[in-house]
């Protein structure tokens, strides 16, 4: 559906398109047009025009996600493309602002924020070239070194010792970018363009260099650390990081798999886990956390019970959670505030279902996402799940793969699933009619893709008829196999493989070795 644009924005556009115009006339341009006609040329990919807007920035901030969201003029959010294009341009007019001198303007910019840009699946720009975060965190540190060898060369002939930017950015960091992000954080003091870490990922990150790293960050400020992919951070090692590093503005931690493993607890490890409870309720601000693949059976009331702040998402995905930890989260403060819940890999239906339904009805004025995958959800439960799914009015995100439903069943439920008023995306399971017979579940990897792939679409095509009729094309209802989308994965799949692969013949060799030992 095209959006309306003010004769203001038309009329801009029309003067970004001739680039080599636009950029003679910018020095006669008034100030308060600057935004206008950034988005002007975001919109029509216009490079050129981008960089030399922000490197005669007039205004004291530039803020990547208020100029590319809803404005006045032109009402579609563009903070969702991450053209390559553009935001290279972006980055290196603001290089080119500390080194343009003289200047048609006096230097006034004291803020950059570019955490506002979202990664998303789906790029609308027509270069389709993204850059994603792991790319901006490359850029940005490459240029401030670039800066900082230039000034060093000229012997800062150009009066930049007046100049100080903060660059509010989201890093991302694994092995291939470490060094770079390393030496641009290390001389930040000398550079006018100062690298804030608002928040971090680490990805494929030796423990010795993440703890070297995130403190270089200036953690005081950091509102989101994700430790995600191939950091091997186990608890003692979280113990050392919050005993050491305090983050008193903390908003949302996501923990690597296997952190907590309760199989093997001893007294020392009761201990360590207390202590992290402690210092997780010191964290005045954390309302997100996500700990997913670790086991906590028994335990999650001693991890959540210190915490002051009620949270607003929490993953627990397969995490091995017993009923006292179900009755714990279903009676707990958090409970009335959950938006986002995921609560994967649980046996719902067999071993809690009736303080889950609890817990869904404490959560149900607020609830927002709810991701039940690969929870045994049969269709013997669908109608217990539809009345415990009714109350749920504000629910935006349902999730769930991997229940053996039949075709039948999910067409009963997507019936319901119409009446829900905020529904925007469904992600449904292959029906178990599509596989052999016999198929168990949970289906392991191998033979996820073995089924009928034509019935499944004829199922699948029912399916958006229900949606259809019910006027609710709204709602986006997909089935991806492998899991969802993830912007961060997809940008670094290559170098996440290869450490996976050197993984692998690490403890190929390791086996070898222990074998030849014994023989």
């Amino acid at each position: 559906r095209a959006t309306m644009k003010s004769l203001r924005f038309i009329s801009a556009e029309a003067f970004v398109s001739n680039s080599e115009l636009a950029r003679r006339s910018l020095s006669d341009v008034a100030h308060n047009l600057f935004p206008l006609l950034f988005k002007a040329s975001y919109l029509l990919e216009q490079g050129e025009v981008i960089h030399d807007l922000v490197e005669n920035w007039p205004l004291a901030d530039f803020n990547m996600g208020k100029l590319l969201g809803t404005t006045v003029d032109y009402q579609e959010d563009l903070s969702h493309r991450t053209c390559s294009v553009c935001l290279e341009s972006c980055l290196t007019g603001l290089r080119d602002y500390v080194l343009n001198h003289p200047s048609p303007y006096v230097k006034r910019l004291k803020v950059v924020d570019l955490t506002g840009i979202k990664d998303v699946e789906v790029q609308f720009c027509e270069c389709k070239k993204t850059m994603g975060r792991w790319a901006r965190t490359k850029l940005l540190s490459k240029l401030c070194l670039e800066l900082l060898v230039y000034l060093q060369q000229t012997q800062c002939r150009l009066d930049t010792s007046e100049i100080s930017i903060d660059v509010l950015i989201d890093l991302f960091v694994t092995e291939r970018n470490y060094e770079l992000v390393v030496q641009a954080l290390l001389k930040k003091c000398y550079c006018p363009l100062k690298i804030c870490c608002v928040a971090f990922r680490s990805d494929n990150l030796a423990l010795q260099k993440f703890f070297y790293i995130i403190k270089l960050t200036d953690p005081s400020f950091l509102r989101k650390l994700e430790i995600v992919h191939n950091v091997r951070l186990e608890m003692e090692h979280l113990e050392i990081l919050f005993n050491s590093i305090h983050f008193p503005l903390l908003m949302s931690l996501t923990l690597p798999a296997r952190t907590f493993n309760v199989q093997r607890f001893t007294a020392t490890e009761e201990r360590m886990l207390t202590n992290i409870g402690e210092k997780m309720g010191k964290m005045t601000q954390l309302t997100e956390l996500s700990m997913s693949f670790s086991i906590l059976t028994g335990r999650i009331q001693k991890l959540l019970r210190p915490l002051k702040t009620p949270l607003k998402m929490l993953d627990v995905s397969n995490c091995s959670l017993n009923y006292a930890d179900m009755a714990y989260l279903a009676n707990s403060f958090h409970a009335n505030h959950l938006e986002a819940l995921d609560l994967s890999g649980h046996n719902i239906p067999d071993l809690y279902p009736s303080i889950f339904f609890k817990l869904l009805s404490h959560s149900s004025s607020v609830l927002r996402s709810l991701t039940l995958e690969d929870c045994n959800i049969q269709d013997t439960h669908v109608n217990m799940l539809i009345l415990g799914l009714s109350p749920c009015q504000k629910l935006q995100e349902f999730k769930f793969l991997g229940n053996p439903l039949s075709s039948r069943a999910l067409k009963h439920l997507f019936t319901f699933l119409c009446e829900l008023p905020m529904l925007k995306n469904v992600e449904f399971p292959v029906p178990r009619d599509c596989y052999p017979i016999g198929t168990t579940y949970p289906i392991d990897d191998a033979s996820l893709c073995r089924f009928d792939h034509q019935k499944y679409e004829s199922v699948a095509e029912e399916l958006n008829l229900i949606l259809l009729q019910a006027n609710r094309e709204d709602v986006k209802a997909s089935t991806p196999l492998f899991g969802s989308y993830d912007a961060a994965v997809q940008e670094t799949n290559s170098e996440l493989g290869a450490y996976l692969v050197k993984s692998f013949k690490e403890t190929l060799e390791k086996f070898t070795t222990s074998l030849n030992k014994m023989s």
